[in-house]
């Protein structure tokens, strides 16, 4: 009975929530950018100073991570977040195209319902919270239950910060009482206008299954090709720091290494010097056995733990000093537990005869699980690059260097989030890194450049029924290598 309560509360809770958001966010979209950008400020604010302290308090609370590398990702979705949108127009007419003579505005979409994950959980609450907010919207986080104590502490920190910047408060919610039925509510809220799914699998499906819209974000699984021109040293090492970076908790976080065949030696002795442990076949199958659960999903006693603390669980014995587990791998899927998403410092290890053919292994892991993720490649072969980059199914290809700070845009130029979109590839609505533009409804308001009369003088003649082109039929085929498309097509038919 009690149980029963608690579910009927906490779908209550919901519903007061996003009622009180919904208010504050009408108040919000009468005010001005400056107002916006005043809130938004101050959250980053307090997100940095508190950076520290939360990162502890989710390390103490989850068993997932390192300290010092939280604090690194609360300050990445405050402060470098913040450096990325607050220039950004988010208010009123953001844009004016004279030419064409089309003015955008900006309309914000109302109460968004944030889903938080136990592995990123006060950086993505202080993430979720500014691109919301600064996109002109009111926010209701759900929290995982594993983590709902630190994450309930960020939107305090979150509130605090608001309403010392003149703001409403309940412009950014919380579920004190986390239950199935109480994500599931807020999931489906008639007032609902999109769904911030970061998550499992399932979540992610049920986030698309709840009628209303959302940006959700599949597993990461990514390989990371290592070829022969590269620098070795510096892409093991680039390598092995973002694998180990919060004990690989970021899903944009490489999942495994291939080389060809004839690099495999040196490629292996270089990531032993740097502190990798490769298994045996007796190791391999015992912790094989252990990182996956009886259903197929990632056993989540592994997750963020360190190596030596999974070589323990598992009961394998590795050297003092093993920065990450790598387990050579030779195949895709059932039966092949390496080959799926590890949210640790665990490797699968590929090799193949030749590029072309780790390209081939590469689209298959992902295919199998983390199409339209992420994907890196450590090469100074430009024609290499562009080889895996036309054809690998991703939304992020990283270029040497790793692919945990790489992918969310702390050490590249992509755009800093912790929401990674995966694309139709993925299952998603969108392959942006997500941030406030993707928050936004965009109001065309447009003028005419033709009158009708215009237009219809505008078209073809069409004697005999058949109407001309405008076209030069002849000039569309100068470029074409005729006997590159006859091959293409006897090919095709071979196979």
């Amino acid at each position: 009975m009690q149980l029963r309560d608690k579910d009927l509360l906490s779908v209550q809770e919901v519903r007061e929530l996003v009622s009180a958001a919904k208010e504050a966010q009408a108040e919000l979209a009468g005010k001005s950018q400056e107002y916006v950008d005043r809130l938004v400020k101050s959250i980053a604010g307090a997100g940095v100073r508190n950076a520290e302290r939360l990162g502890l308090m989710a390390c103490e609370e989850t068993g997932f991570g390192i300290p010092a590398d939280k604090k690194i990702k609360n300050v990445f979705g405050s402060r470098a977040v913040y450096e990325y949108i607050k220039d950004l127009k988010t208010v009123g007419v953001i844009d004016w195209d004279e030419k064409k003579r089309v003015r955008t505005i900006a309309v914000p979409l109302g109460v968004i319902a944030g889903i938080i994950p136990s592995t990123n959980p006060t950086s993505t609450t202080f993430y979720k919270a500014l691109i919301s907010l600064k996109a002109g919207n009111a926010i209701v986080f759900s929290p995982h239950p594993q983590a709902k104590r630190c994450i309930m502490e960020s939107v305090k920190v979150i509130k605090q910060a608001i309403s010392e910047a003149g703001g409403n408060e309940d412009l950014v919610g919380c579920i004190s009482m986390p239950t199935m039925q109480a994500t599931e509510s807020l999931m489906r809220h008639t007032d609902v206008a999109l769904i911030l799914a970061t998550g499992g699998a399932a979540m992610v499906r049920a986030a698309y299954s709840s009628g209303n819209p959302a940006i959700g974000v599949g597993p990461g699984n990514g390989p990371s090709f290592i070829e022969r021109s590269a620098d070795l040293k510096e892409a093991v090492a680039q390598i092995v720091a973002s694998k180990t970076f919060d004990n690989g908790t970021i899903c944009a976080s490489e999942q495994s290494v291939i080389c060809t065949d004839d690099y495999f030696e040196e490629v292996k002795a270089e990531m032993e010097r740097q502190g990798c442990c490769f298994l045996d076949d007796g190791e391999r199958a015992k912790l094989g056995k252990y990182i996956l659960r009886a259903n197929g999903t990632m056993n989540p006693e592994i997750v963020g733990k360190s190596a030596q603390v999974i070589a323990k669980l598992a009961d394998i014995t590795i050297p003092a000093g093993t920065r990450i587990i790598v387990a050579p791998e030779d195949g895709v899927g059932y039966g092949h537990p390496y080959s799926n998403e590890k949210l640790a410092p665990i490797l699968a290890f590929y090799r193949a005869p030749d590029y072309k053919q780790v390209c081939e292994k590469c689209e298959e892991i992902l295919c199998y699980e983390g199409a339209g993720h992420t994907f890196s490649i450590h090469s100074q072969n430009e024609e290499i690059i562009a080889h895996f980059s036309a054809r690998i199914p991703v939304s992020r290809v990283i270029v040497n260097g790793g692919s945990t700070l790489g992918g969310i845009g702390a050490t590249t130029g992509l755009v800093p989030a912790l929401t990674l979109g995966c694309g139709a590839e993925g299952g998603s609505s969108t392959s942006d890194n997500v941030g406030p533009l993707n928050l936004i409804n965009k109001r065309l308001v447009a003028y005419p450049l033709k009158t009708t009369a215009e237009v219809r003088a505008s078209m073809p003649p069409c004697p005999d029924g058949i109407c001309e082109s405008g076209i030069d039929e002849a000039a569309r085929f100068d470029n074409v290598d005729v006997n590159a498309v006859v091959a293409e097509i006897l090919k095709r038919l071979r196979a």
